[in-house]
């Protein structure tokens, strides 16, 4: 009887976050939620605990109240998050997830495997989901698909097919580096909009009207940002630990993105949190690491992957919170 009643009372629970309408629509080039328009305000969020190399939600609380107070609407996560407790929370945070599904994640809902569809099947009509993202990145890793990218192009684009199928309510993207090329833009035909990570400097909006000269589809900035540490002077900026490099980096970077905000369907900074499991010691936080097409990383072209965090691993601000805060409230 005990497990009768939990089981109601989860069923309950997940009804009543999962509302008659829940759409999400992409009209005249933009995101609809239920008939408003939506402008992404997002953070990349992976959430590893110091001492660890795999994220965990523990500071779940804590972390929506931080988000909710920089004005953040969106969520990025790099694999589904699997627990509906969670995704409650987050739904009641007011804030929405794009979820990503990897290619090979060891059958944790990847794209291999066909698992990422019993994901879809078991949270499609959950509050708290805005769209379904497939892969990050990969254009930059060949090796990961026998040295032939276009093996990565036709996964990805049967998969968003299949997504479409059993799902009417949300659009399908990917995150792409860079502006993808015209094959991967002809095998994507199933993408409904893309996703673009990009890095150049502190003003990436060229883009902008690079992509409006190959494609007619909606995009948004899936990741761009700067870290807090600069590896030389550079820029006016002194070697070190840097909280005014990342501050006055993010700051033109959104500035200049939310001049052109007609243009696109919203930006995602990298990161929430610092991840002290990338680049060394997951006890402690190391200089270094490496992301593809880096250089671009403002103020002196190197990602120094540990300090992305617009707050650090116990959750105090970096001078960037501020910057966010002022213009994702707005």
């Amino acid at each position: 009887m005990k497990k009768l009643i939990v089981f109601t009372s989860l069923i309950f629970e997940f009804i009543a976050h999962s509302p008659a309408i829940n759409k999400v629509v992409i009209e005249n080039n933009k995101l609809n939620v239920n008939g408003t328009e939506y402008f992404i305000k997002g953070i990349c969020y992976d959430p590893v605990p110091i001492g660890k190399t795999k994220r965990n939600f523990n500071s779940i609380d804590k972390d929506l109240l931080l988000m909710q107070e920089a004005g953040i609407n969106t969520i990025r996560v790099y694999s589904p998050i699997d627990d509906l407790a969670i995704l409650n929370k987050i739904d009641e945070a007011g804030i929405k997830v794009i979820t990503s599904f990897g290619y090979n994640q060891n059958g944790y809902y990847d794209i291999l495997n066909g698992t990422y569809i019993d994901y879809i099947n078991k949270y499609k009509d959950h509050n708290a989901i805005l769209l379904w993202e497939l892969g990050n990145e990969y254009n930059y890793h060949p090796e990961w698909f026998n040295m032939n990218i276009d093996n990565w192009y036709l996964a990805m684009n049967n998969a968003a097919k299949k997504i479409k199928q059993i799902d009417k309510n949300h659009p399908v993207s990917t995150a792409h580096g860079e502006i993808p090329n015209r094959k991967a833009r002809e095998m994507g035909k199933n993408i409904d909009l893309w996703g673009i990570n990009v890095y150049r400097w502190d003003n990436p909006t060229s883009l902008i009207e690079e992509w409006e000269k190959v494609s007619d589809l909606p995009m948004y900035f899936s990741e761009t940002g700067s870290d807090s540490y600069m590896t030389k002077d550079n820029n006016g900026f002194k070697k070190g630990i840097n909280e005014d490099a990342q501050a006055m980096a993010n700051h033109n970077i959104i500035s200049n993105v939310f001049k052109l905000k007609d243009k696109l369907t919203g930006i995602v900074i990298f990161q929430f949190v610092d991840g002290l499991w990338k680049a060394g010691n997951p006890e402690k936080q190391d200089i270094g690491g490496w992301a593809p097409n880096s250089t671009g990383v403002p103020y002196d072209g190197s990602p120094n992957e540990e300090f992305w965090g617009i707050v650090d691993i116990n959750r105090n601000k970096k001078k960037t919170f501020d910057v966010i805060m002022k213009f994702f409230n707005n």
